[in-house]
């Protein structure tokens, strides 16, 4: 029985690289009101990790202890409260901390039916890049049928998924990515036109392409201004990670004469009542296409548990496409 009620953990104490994760052991509790307890079949690894890793992105208060933000698994206990989820169900579940380990505390409305067709393992590849891409892309930026959307990293977890979920809908896709290989990935899984931006201007070729509705940006730095440049009236920017700075300095004019909207936000952070409205629109839009195969986790590696410093050194690298796996 206590070996049921432990699970292993990763932490990052003190922050640094990859070196400084540890995993631990710890008392898995009981699910409360409205949460389940998931026994943990894989666990997605993101860059929010390493931003945390290095110490720049704390938990938000109430967050489980622990690395990791997204798992798939089989649903090992219910808390009162909780409608539609039952012991032994697969699912994945999007988690606001604690998702690199063996057990993890979920709450009900953030936790999704593992759909048909996807391996369980590889569901765990889902939660946290279908939930940003669709409150980001579709919300934040509303995207429409016959737009043309533009995503920075398309190579990525994030950008593969956003490729994908914006081919469904009918949107026409220009994606950005660092070489060859990363660039023919991307038009495999549904990008219109691939750039390899060590190599070629994005700026020049997108505006030849006729400019873009809508940017998901996860760079930042030079690209904010360059991104203004390339957009169609009523454009909108959508920004959720600035991998080359979030102070620029930038011309707003355009911004003006174009009637452009620049937004952006964070996931983690958001209450569980939010998270539960964004994974019902979810299921009902993104799961049909994933069940559909319009929609499939790009995965790229995956390493167990304890290697967890390995996989760390792979995301730092950047030479990995599509999502890391941990398998505890």
């Amino acid at each position: 029985m206590s070996e049921q009620m432990t699970t292993r953990i990763v932490t990052a104490i003190p922050p640094g690289g990859p070196e400084v994760l540890k995993v631990e052991t710890r008392v898995s509790r009981e699910p409360g009101p409205g949460e389940v307890r998931i026994r943990t079949v894989a666990c997605g690894v993101n860059r929010p990790d390493q931003i945390e890793r290095l110490g720049f992105y704390p938990a938000p208060r109430g967050a489980p202890e622990g690395l990791g933000l997204e798992v798939s698994g089989h649903v090992e206990a219910v808390g009162a409260d909780v409608a539609g989820l039952h012991v032994g169900d697969e699912v994945c579940a999007l988690v606001a901390g604690g998702g690199y380990s063996d057990r993890v505390i979920a709450p009900a409305g953030s936790v999704l039916p593992c759909p048909n067709g996807v391996k369980l393992r590889d569901a765990a590849g889902l939660p946290e890049t279908v939930f940003t891409v669709w409150a980001n892309v579709f919300e934040g930026g509303g995207l429409q049928s016959g737009e043309t959307l533009l995503v920075h990293g398309g190579s990525s977890g994030i950008g593969t998924t956003a490729i994908q979920m914006a081919k469904a809908a009918g949107a026409i896709v220009i994606a950005t990515a660092g070489s060859a290989e990363k660039c023919a990935l991307c038009r495999e899984i549904g990008a219109d036109h691939s750039i390899n931006y060590r190599e070629q201007d994005f700026e020049a070729i997108v505006s030849e392409l006729g400019g873009a509705d809508v940017v998901l940006d996860m760079v930042g730095g030079e690209y904010v201004q360059k991104n203004i440049k390339v957009m169609k009236p009523m454009g909108r920017i959508v920004s959720i990670a600035f991998l080359q700075g979030a102070q620029v300095n930038i011309n707003f004019l355009p911004v003006m004469l174009k009637r452009l909207t620049l937004t952006g936000s964070t996931l983690r952070a958001r209450p569980d009542t939010e998270k539960a409205r964004i994974g019902r629109a979810v299921l009902e839009t993104v799961w049909p296409w994933i069940e559909s195969g319009k929609v499939s986790p790009v995965i790229d590696s995956t390493f167990a548990l304890d290697a967890v410093c390995s996989a760390h050194e792979r995301l730092d690298a950047g030479g990995h496409s599509g999502k890391i796996l941990l398998l505890p």
